[in-house]
């Protein structure tokens, strides 16, 4: 008898975000925020990024979702304990923000699922790190 364990689908997602002051215009409600995002497959069988889903929510609640294909034109397939990194971005009407979503991953068993994206923070104030 097989039984699908937990770990065979265990994609983690980390992210960095960075505030890019150079390219925002406070004064035209611009604020442009950069994140890299790391995707580590720690599971026991190798998937591939198919799609994505981000929720983009900023400081007076308004929300975007984006949905697309990839992640900055690829769809990057990672082996058990292999990463893959992209930096990407948006940009906001408000100094603060959230971003969070999900990857649909197919794996090489030809099971789909979704890995969580977790909620993080863009600020443009220094207190937020």
């Amino acid at each position: 008898m097989s039984s699908t364990r937990q770990t065979d689908y265990d994609i983690h997602v980390s992210v960095e975000t960075h505030y890019l002051a150079n390219q925002s215009d406070p004064s035209e409600d611009r604020y442009l925020f950069a994140y890299t995002i790391t995707i580590t497959n720690h599971g026991l069988i190798g998937a591939q990024l198919l799609r994505r889903h981000w929720i983009v929510t900023d400081g007076d609640e308004n929300v975007q979702n984006v949905r697309g294909d990839g992640v900055v034109g690829e769809q990057p397939h990672l082996l058990p304990g292999e990463s893959y990194r992209y930096t990407s971005g948006t940009v906001l009407e408000t100094p603060v923000g959230t971003m969070e979503g999900s990857y649909q991953m197919i794996a090489d068993d030809g099971t789909q699922f979704d890995a969580q994206i977790p909620v993080f923070v863009l600020s443009a104030k220094r207190v937020f790190h």
